[in-house]
């Protein structure tokens, strides 16, 4: 008769993601997943199947945290204003992690441009993103709290791209208080 699974799915998925989260993919093996994990490498490929399929479950298992997370905090606001300094300091403080900075940007760096996978990945998390704070947009425009010399789309595309050099920025030894002035000019810029 066949032993049943002795860990829970979540929780070592868990483990395996900070464990890419911390190191990068490559430098990444299977025998540092089993350890972190906790669990036989028979278990980890029977479970998970191979390191890449691990690998990106992991991105998506993040990817869920950080986007319900954002998506929560913005549904909170009160205002546009307030949504967008959410995931701001989100962006800023709200890593469990900083000094491995974001798990998504770090592995887009790392893999976007030679894994498929990973590509289509980010592209679409980050279409998910700039979809959010384009919706933030459009809000405070009809609130009349951001400017409309541009549109939602423009000014979520530019915001966007500041929040993932933060992210990336978040990674180095830079200083809160700097990351702070960049997103607060960044609102400023659109606020009215």
């Amino acid at each position: 008769m066949a032993r049943g699974k002795e860990f829970e799915e979540s929780v070592v998925l868990d483990k395996a993601m900070r464990l890419f989260w911390e190191q990068g993919y490559e430098k990444t093996s299977m025998t540092d997943l089993v350890n972190r994990m906790g669990i036989h490498r028979k278990s980890l490929y029977d479970t998970f199947g191979d390191k890449h399929t691990l690998f990106l479950k992991s991105v998506d298992l993040y990817d869920h945290k950080i986007s319900s997370a954002l998506a929560a905090g913005v549904k909170r606001s009160k205002t546009a204003t307030e949504a967008l300094q959410f995931i701001f300091l989100s962006l800023i403080h709200g890593e469990e992690s900083p000094a491995s900075g974001c798990f998504i940007v770090n592995s887009t760096v790392e893999l976007a441009a030679r894994d498929k996978d990973m590509n289509h990945r980010s592209t679409e998390m980050f279409a998910n993103t700039e979809k959010l704070i384009k919706d933030i947009m459009v809000w405070g425009q009809q609130e009349g709290e951001f400017t409309t010399e541009y549109n939602a789309e423009v000014l979520a595309e530019y915001l966007h791209n500041v929040s993932i050099g933060l992210r990336g920025m978040a990674k180095t030894s830079m200083t809160k208080e700097k990351l702070l002035r960049i997103a607060m000019l960044s609102m400023d810029l659109i606020l009215r």
